[in-house]
């Protein structure tokens, strides 16, 4: 049954307030699981390593922050039954995401953005106006957003303590993920966004993963 405008505004708050307040949880196991069930025990990590790693968890839950709140806009603002299935199904996975980093955060002694409420709030108003363009932008808008945190998340492997195998599996499976979503979104008919605006997210991507870093 279709839910009413009203309805749906008041799931989009639930939503709101459960991404917010630390309440979701996983569907999927935590790809850490698999390295704390190996035979021999991670290496302990140092303090530096630990504060790296959390800086690093924390800027990835902010994005799955952002996630839920796009998703949730973009779902809103389209009359499309199937397109609403879809961005239902990614949103589902990114909750994984966001569970997965908020335990590995508590892990690693570390805690969430102290800005989360801002960036739920900027992400559902760009999700919204992304929206309001059309089901063809709104894809398109998936597959940049997709396609940059996916090159994003290389970075972070990168650069997170090779010695942190938690950290690590945790963020290779939501590239995994965030890949699959890119590729739904152009399969769906996602046009590709101008030079200027992918510029524009990228720029305002590097905002807030640098705030997120520290805050």
């Amino acid at each position: 049954m279709e839910l009413s405008l009203v309805d749906r505004w008041i799931c989009g708050a639930e939503v709101a307030l459960r991404t917010l307040s630390g309440g979701s949880r996983a569907e999927r196991a935590t790809p850490a699981s698999a390295v704390a069930d190996a035979t021999a025990p991670p290496p302990e990590l140092d303090a530096q390593d630990k504060r790296l790693s959390g800086a690093l968890m924390r800027v990835n839950h902010v994005g799955e922050v952002c996630a839920q709140a796009l998703y949730q806009a973009q779902a809103l603002a389209t009359s499309n039954v199937e397109l609403k299935a879809q961005m239902a199904r990614a949103a589902r996975e990114e909750v994984d995401h966001l569970a997965w980093t908020e335990q590995r955060l508590t892990e690693l002694g570390d805690r969430p953005s102290l800005l989360n409420p801002l960036w739920y709030g900027g992400a559902f108003l760009i999700g919204l106006a992304a929206g309001r363009l059309g089901d063809r932008v709104s894809l398109g808008f998936v597959v940049e957003t997709e396609r940059q945190v996916e090159h994003h998340l290389e970075g972070h492997l990168e650069r997170l303590p090779a010695g942190d195998l938690a950290s690590r599996a945790i963020v290779d499976q939501m590239r995994i993920d965030e890949a699959e979503h890119a590729a739904a979104a152009r399969l769906a008919g996602g046009t590709q966004l101008p030079a200027p605006v992918r510029g524009a997210m990228r720029l305002a991507a590097k905002v807030m993963t640098g705030t997120a870093h520290y805050v």
